[in-house]
């Protein structure tokens, strides 16, 4: 077979798995902002498949060559080949029907052949396989050939944090590192934690007539998150300000987080009537959050300013039964269990005054479309980033810390103990509805609607 096809005998390759074609298709994908098993069905593979790309690339395209011109034969055109080859056509014949030349097409059929029966034997994902392997030229990192460069780096990121009489700090001890992110809320390495574009432009300056020194800051990186390139430990990723295992495409920050929030349910679609407060029946609301995943849900009527408080209760099972992914959420505030707790708080609200629901755009309230029919208020989310739209509520939310400081858990307050807290608000004279009370007010906007009511049935 050596003499026949010209190389020396590979290895079986088993599945011969995606061809780089796809793979480079991936990365295009991925850097739209996509997630990495969103991007592989996208391009036809399986969502493991392209987490498993994404991941063992260090979330970066190893693809930093341009994509193949045309000179080389394509997949589709060896799947065209193999066609033909099966169908009896000579070499000639295949070659004018690729407009290719019959030298290339006879070099394709003896060297990319498959050979494991002992004969050649022409099949396209195994030639593909084969021409890939050897166009491969793997190029070895420069902090793998430079010793004193590879070491000049790694004492730049996890150096000893040291006293200015040069005694070392040891800091916190941590546990050993799992191959993920940084620990979240936990101690870290105390480093000296340079940037990569530190390193690079500092050492310009520390070997200024040894060009042998000399890197970019994305070859450090390339280093770090490319496991392939052999050249630095995973590990000194902890020593990156981020401390991220993988690498984040930009475009990933640009993703929606509040596909909840459909286009009729903007504020800019709120009724102009709820601006100036002058009819009652416009509510604000939010959540305040306290440890341990607690939540206490606000809602505030822009009239009178009327504060009803929802309580929050774990569901069951809460921390005794194994997380479910993507399973309901039994810490008491998911889509679900607020939804319940909202309709029950604002059930004895008469009609009239169930005009609009202005709330923030937190995740909780990602089934607004069934309380809405649940309950016939309408629900609007206000614009990002901008508290001053729920005006109230945040006033209303302040004054609430004073009851229920951030820090604290908010899950051992019952309904009765925030009924009180609630009444203990609303019996407070405010100056903007003329000392009176936002009980009174409220009190008063029921009376106009039971007599309203009384006339028009009279």
């Amino acid at each position: 077979m050596r003499e026949v096809t010209g190389r020396a005998a590979m290895r079986s390759p088993g599945h011969p798995g995606h061809v780089r074609a796809m793979e480079r298709e991936f990365w295009v994908v991925i850097a739209t902002g996509l997630l990495p098993a969103e991007a592989g069905v996208a391009i036809g593979v399986s969502p493991v498949a392209g987490s498993r790309w994404f991941r063992e690339s260090g979330g970066m395209s190893p693809y930093s060559w341009p994509p193949p011109s045309g000179r080389y034969l394509s997949l589709v055109e060896r799947e065209e080949i193999a066609i033909q080859r099966a169908l009896g056509k000579g070499i000639r014949q295949i070659a004018s029907a690729l407009g290719r030349s019959p030298s290339t097409i006879s070099r394709e059929l003896r060297r990319n052949a498959a050979t494991r029966g002992g004969k050649l034997e022409y099949r396209a994902s195994v030639a593909q396989w084969k021409a890939e392997l050897f166009a491969r030229r793997p190029k070895i990192a420069k902090l793998a050939q430079n010793d004193r460069l590879r070491e000049y780096v790694e004492d730049r990121l996890r150096g000893a944090v040291t006293r200015p009489d040069g005694t070392v700090v040891r800091g916190p001890s941590t546990g050993k590192w799992t191959g993920r992110n940084k620990p979240h809320r936990g101690d870290r390495h105390w480093v000296t934690g340079w940037s990569p574009e530190q390193i690079a432009n500092r050492i310009k300056a520390d070997f200024p007539e040894d060009e042998t020194m000399r890197i970019s800051h994305e070859a450090i990186y390339q280093a770090l998150f490319i496991q392939s390139r052999g050249a630095l430990s995973r590990e000194l990723i902890l020593c990156l300000r981020t401390g991220r295992a993988l690498r984040m495409p930009r475009s990933r920050s640009k993703r929606v987080a509040w596909a909840h929030v459909t286009a009729d349910a903007l504020l800019s679609e709120r009724p102009a009537e709820a601006e100036d407060r002058a009819i009652p029946g416009h509510h604000e609301g939010d959540l305040i959050i306290g440890t341990d995943r607690s939540a206490i849900g606000t809602v505030v009527e822009r009239t009178a300013g009327f504060l009803t408080l929802v309580h929050l209760p774990r569901e069951e099972g809460w921390r005794e039964q194994a997380i479910i992914k993507n399973g309901p959420a039994l810490s008491g505030y998911g889509a679900l269990s607020m939804n319940r707790a909202l309709a029950t708080a604002m059930a004895a609200l008469p009609t009239e005054l169930k005009r609009s629901l202005t709330w923030d755009r937190g995740k909780e309230m990602s089934a607004h479309a069934k309380f809405t029919v649940a309950t016939g208020l309408k629900v609007y989310f206000a614009d990002p980033h901008s508290p001053w739209q729920r005006g109230s509520n945040e006033n209303a939310n302040g004054l609430l810390r004073q009851y229920f400081p951030k820090g604290t858990d908010l899950s051992r307050w019952s309904a009765d103990d925030l009924a009180a807290v609630a009444h203990t608000l609303n019996t407070r004279p405010r100056k903007r509805l003329g000392w009176k009370t936002p009980a009174e007010a409220f009190n008063e906007h029921l009376r106009s609607i039971q007599e309203a009511s009384v006339a028009t049935t009279g």
